[in-house]
Parts: C-alpha cells; structure tokens; sequence
C-alpha cells in the first residue's frame, strides 16, 4: 500500500470508539511511514481519558525510527495518570514542514481535548479518520456506528473524511471479520459520503493475501499488547 494516501493532508487526525485499536494503527502507520522515508513525523498522543494503551507508551521504539512523539507533561512515564499535556506538543503542530499523527483519546470524552487546540484546525491542512472495529458491541451496525461517529464529529465541529476497518479479535481474527468490517465501512461510505482508507489486518496472524481483491490491506502490528495479555 503507498503510504503516501494516509498523508493526502499534512496532519491526520485518528479517532474512534473505545477499544477500536486506533492507538494501534496510529503506531503502526508511524513506524511504517518512518521506514519509507517520510520525515519529518510526529505522533502527538491527546489521550489522557484512558490509562491502558496510549501510544506514548512506544515512544522509545517510535524515537528509535526517527520519530518524534508527543504528549503527556511527564513524558512517558505509564505511571504518571495526571492529565497534563505539554506545551511541546504546539512544536509539530506550528512545523509546516513536519507531518503529525494525531492519536486521540476513545468516543467523544476523548475527542474533547482536541478542542484546545482549536486554531490549528482552521485551515485544510487536516484529515479526521474515524477507526471502526465491527466486533465492538458499540459499532456493530450501520446505525450504531452513525451515532458514534456524530459524536466525535459534533464533538470536534469537524466532519470525518476517512473510515478505516480495524475489525479484528485479536490473535483470534479471521479474514471473515475483517470483511464483516469492510462490509460496515462500505454501507456508512455509501450513505455518509465517507471514503474507505484501508482495511487493517493483524501482521502475523492474518495473510493479506486471502483477503478480497478489493481490499486495501495494511497492516498493523501489536505493539501495545504485551504477551501476559495474551496468555
């Protein structure tokens, strides 16, 4: 996949519902984009709702390609749950030059915090990706996912361009839930004006190459789960 697609914009913004895998796909976009050269890039981590899963907490493998990573006022410490942010996270923002992920926090709680932020979303210099996981009880249907959605854009006062089909189960995911996830994103592009960014698949458990000719498979790795999670 030409990762270029993901930075049509020079700022992407990732959001979605708790538990979508947004933080996952935000690393995993990261470290592939630093691979193939983009530079310079930022990920600026602005989930302070939820203590599990940010993607500060890869900061040193994110720093290790080259990429800068911002966030919390106490730098990456996972033990540190104040919510403060860093007046630095202002530097990749103000950086024309700089590409930035942005990884927000989960629903609208977590979109919330963006609004500070205000007067760098004034422009077209942004995208708004909303990740879907149609295994999460939340988003499981085309209705449900509208009404997620509209929070985060209501919430934002900004309309999403991009869906991307995170559907997964972890180790247990099959190339059957992430056609159910395409088939949901295709319903809500169809009807909502949205365009469908990727199909994301978990490296080394899912073969990209089963999957629908149509598809658009990147993938993502797991580099928040440690493996006591997984035993």
């Amino acid at each position: 996949m030409d990762i270029q697609k993901f930075f049509k914009k020079r700022i992407l913004i990732v959001a979605g519902h708790y538990g979508s895998g947004k933080t996952e796909f935000a690393v995993s976009l990261a470290m592939q984009a630093a691979a193939e050269g983009i530079s310079p890039l930022a990920v600026i981590d602005l989930d302070v709702v939820n203590p599990y899963f940010r993607s500060r907490e890869c900061a040193a493998k994110l720093k290790a390609e080259g990429v800068e990573v911002q966030g919390s006022f106490f730098g990456h410490d996972v033990t540190a749950e104040i919510p403060e942010l860093s007046a630095n996270i202002r530097r990749p923002l103000e950086d024309e030059s700089c590409r930035v992920i942005i990884d927000l926090g989960g629903n609208e709680a977590g979109a919330r915090i963006l609004k500070q932020f205000d007067k760098y979303f004034q422009g077209d210099d942004f995208n708004l990706a909303i990740v879907l996981n149609a295994n999460r009880y939340e988003t499981r249907t085309v209705p449900d996912a509208i009404e997620q959605i509209e929070l985060i854009e209501n919430e934002l006062g900004i309309k999403a361009d991009y869906l991307i089909n995170n559907t997964h189960l972890l180790r247990e995911t099959t190339a059957d839930d992430i056609a159910k996830g395409r088939r949901l994103c295709s319903e809500l592009a169809e009807s909502r004006g949205y365009e469908i960014l990727c199909d994301c698949y978990p490296q080394g458990i899912i073969d990209p190459s089963v999957l629908d000719k149509d598809f658009m498979p990147f993938g993502v790795g797991m580099y928040l789960r440690q493996s006591w999670l997984d035993k």
